[in-house]
């Protein structure tokens, strides 16, 4: 699954293919976004469109409020779930901005991170996503942060034959243009689950793998 991607651009791209949007966040010119902490999304809201901070993470399916933090769900597939349904309607749909994005191909001595997008020159493209509210407790046993938290995942596919060798199970549902975004955001679910599909092999490619010295130890 995809636990860590980059967000490398500006207000107004995200503006340029989102549309018209309040925008509720300042947005860094080059982040790396991890499981539970927070990254820009695109949401509908009061009758518009917000730019605002949110958690990555949905509450897990099996969350038990026995004072453990809730580690949270980054990537969905099976929307055909009770617990995913809730979330399937256009209030509850985002989309998340994205340049690059990761998965660790199974190599020795340890992983190696490989970074995936639309072409070499990693232009803006977006996740299709969905978002909530939550009462509860996120974080670690170490550090709990209880209350309410706002949090998104996005929605994975079978992958498509440049994701497959590295990643088999899955990989993210990718929207890159205009009129993706606003059926995602807008459409009946009936219209907009025809989404939720691999990106055609030439619409994706395989970056060459970095400088060891760029990669993070995670799995040393």
């Amino acid at each position: 699954m995809c636990n860590l991607y980059r967000v490398h651009t500006h207000q107004e791209a995200i503006r340029n293919i989102a549309g018209t949007m309040q925008e509720r966040l300042n947005l860094e010119p080059d982040v790396e976004v991890y499981p539970d902490r927070p990254a820009p999304v695109v949401r509908n809201f009061d009758g518009g469109r917000e730019l605002v901070g949110l958690t990555w993470g949905m509450p897990s399916p099996t969350f038990v409020t026995d004072g453990k933090p809730d580690t949270g769900v980054t990537n969905i597939r099976n929307v055909g779930s009770p617990h995913w349904r809730r979330w399937l309607q256009p209030d509850s749909r985002c989309v998340v901005p994205w340049t690059t994005f990761c998965e660790w191909e199974d190599t020795k001595p340890r992983k190696t991170k490989r970074w995936f997008a639309i072409n070499e020159e990693t232009p803006l493209a977006f996740f299709a996503g969905i978002w909530t509210e939550w009462n509860g407790t996120r974080g670690s046993l170490k550090n709990p942060r209880e209350g309410q938290h706002q949090l998104f995942g996005f929605l994975t596919c079978e992958p498509n034959e440049i994701v497959k060798p590295i990643h088999p199970k899955a990989m993210p549902v990718i929207l890159t243009t205009k009129e993706e975004v606003e059926i995602w955001l807008t459409a009946p679910w009936e219209e907009a689950k025809a989404l939720q599909r691999q990106l055609p092999n030439d619409g994706l490619v395989l970056l060459p793998v970095e400088e060891e010295k760029q990669q993070q130890d995670l799995f040393v």
